[in-house]
């Protein structure tokens, strides 16, 4: 296993919008989708040197050195999952959340405040968005292609966090995500041809 990454660090939380009704929409199909699912996010992972610090059902958590190559893991993940083929001609759409801090090392992997404020702006996003904080934008975006588009949500309440947490996202929709957050927000969207 590679040496996990310390100081600033840019995390990732991802899972299936709808998993339930997917599940019951697929019924014993849904393995397949859920296998696929995982290969493709864990493909880009590796393409971007992501470390994968664990996953249960359909979320995966994951931190990256580099908050571009964070939310290039994104944008590549979810253009692989808008073009993939999924059985019975199903959606699977996955909301993923990036925030970027110094979380502390604990046994085999971080703990602390960053980390759940990364889980809570993925818990904003909808299905294929990324969200993801002002903080991960700052370190990101200059590194970013320019075929992305970014659009500020503005404040948002996090669940339980009582700091305003600046929010950015990217994806197909425009709404922004229910006023239960806050954290400053944008939005990348993929380029038309990339959408699905």
């Amino acid at each position: 296993m590679r040496e996990l990454p310390t100081g600033t660090v840019t995390m990732l939380f991802s899972d299936i919008e709808g998993s339930t009704v997917l599940l019951s929409r697929l019924g014993t199909r849904y393995g397949e989708a859920l296998s696929a699912q995982r290969s493709v996010l864990r493909d880009a992972i590796s393409e971007w040197r992501g470390h994968e610090m664990g996953t249960e059902g359909d979320s995966f958590f994951v931190v990256f050195e580099s908050a571009t190559d964070a939310v290039a893991c994104c944008v590549a993940a979810q253009r692989a999952l808008s073009g993939h083929a999924w059985p019975g001609g199903a959606a699977v759409r996955v909301r993923m959340g990036l925030h970027s801090g110094e979380p502390s090392r604990h046994e085999d992997g971080y703990i602390g405040m960053d980390v759940h404020r990364a889980a809570r702006i993925a818990a904003t996003a909808r299905g294929s968005q990324v969200v993801m904080s002002s903080v991960t934008w700052e370190l990101a975006h200059a590194g970013l292609p320019a075929e992305l588009s970014v659009r500020d949500l503005g404040f948002h309440r996090l669940k339980d966090i009582g700091w305003p947490a600046p929010r950015r996202r990217s994806g197909r929709q425009r709404a922004c995500p229910s006023q239960r957050t806050t954290r400053r927000c944008s939005r990348i969207s993929l380029p038309p041809h990339a959408r699905p």
